[in-house]
């Protein structure tokens, strides 16, 4: 297992080198200087030298990217052209409001997905097994713009028991008002992601009521709970947890749409605004943390697949990936 946690951090770690290195070419492929966004309309070509040396876009692109690598290791993301402050403190302070978004929404999710995708599976001939089936494929297919902006009309529109958007300025300042200002936006990406993971939840659930193991151990007297819980968990979260990796990522790289909808200061609407203004610092520095953040869950599900299940353990332990 050391081994393998040696070749997988190895192999995260040139992910980064990669991600960071296609970022950098994707970005010098886009149309118009970086330099812009320092000039008024209609400046001069001595002006236009003097920011582009400024900023250091004049310099060849070797040079800009071994600047960009020493950079990102350092922690140093460079400083934003139109603010003129530096992105990686604007991105912690965006942070403190996408991270919280991102893992109470993903909390929330869980906690309902799983019981109810077990449900759905144990009691699929029932009325309800399919009816909850029904309303998980239902909340994939609704836009979470429309659920958020519906669940701004009745929740803070009608009713007046939330606030519509926006985010307190003292931030996490007062923990109540700020868990407040995240209710909807939480609630909102919460019923679109439960509503996947809960056929997620009940397909791997099914498998495994329906698997012999679980038929055997049944026979020689367990429990249904018992031979579940001794058999049957383990087994279905294998998938669900290479499921929940992957839903959680996504939910970190789509939280600009919900922040847009809730006017909330995250790292979404701080890229979008960074692509607004031409900023490129901005935008380098929101896509190579993001980069960074999925490419770090993916290592943390895969590892903890390989905790879980002795049989992957065994194919690591054989030199099998």
């Amino acid at each position: 297992m050391a081994r393998y946690l040696l070749r997988r951090t190895a192999f995260l770690l040139g992910s980064l080198l990669l991600a960071a290195s296609a970022l950098f070419v994707l970005l010098r492929l886009l149309p118009g200087d970086p330099a812009n966004a320092l000039l008024p309309v209609g400046a001069t070509p001595e002006q236009i030298a003097a920011a582009r040396r400024q900023i250091g876009s004049d310099l060849p692109l070797p040079e800009q990217f071994g600047a960009w690598l020493g950079g990102l290791a350092r922690l140093d993301l460079g400083t934003s052209l139109v603010s003129r402050l530096p992105v990686g403190s604007e991105i912690a302070g965006r942070l403190a409001v996408t991270v919280p978004l991102t893992l109470l929404a993903f909390a929330l999710a869980v906690a309902v997905a799983l019981p109810v995708g077990f449900l759905a599976a144990w009691r699929a001939e029932r009325w309800y097994g399919p009816l909850l089936n029904g309303i998980a494929q239902l909340g994939i297919a609704v836009p979470v713009f429309w659920i958020g902006m519906l669940l701004v009309t009745v929740f803070a529109l009608r009713l007046r028991l939330l606030p519509a958007g926006g985010f307190p300025r003292e931030d996490w300042a007062d923990p109540a008002r700020a868990l407040t200002s995240l209710a909807l936006p939480v609630v909102t990406i919460a019923v679109v992601m439960s509503a996947s993971l809960i056929r997620y939840v009940r397909a791997a659930t099914v498998d495994v009521l329906g698997s012999d193991y679980l038929r055997t151990a049944r026979a020689l007297g367990s429990s249904f709970a018992g031979a579940m819980w001794r058999h049957g968990l383990r087994n279905a979260s294998v998938p669900v947890i290479s499921i929940l990796g992957i839903e959680l990522a996504t939910t970190f790289l789509g939280a600009v749409v919900v922040e847009s909808v809730f006017a909330l200061p995250g790292l979404g609407t701080f890229l979008v605004k960074g692509i607004a203004e031409h900023d490129y610092p901005v935008i380098q520095g929101v896509l190579a943390v993001s980069t960074f953040a999925v490419l770090v869950i993916g290592f943390a599900a895969d590892v903890a697949q390989r905790l879980v299940d002795p049989r992957l353990r065994a194919h690591v332990a054989g030199g099998r990936p």
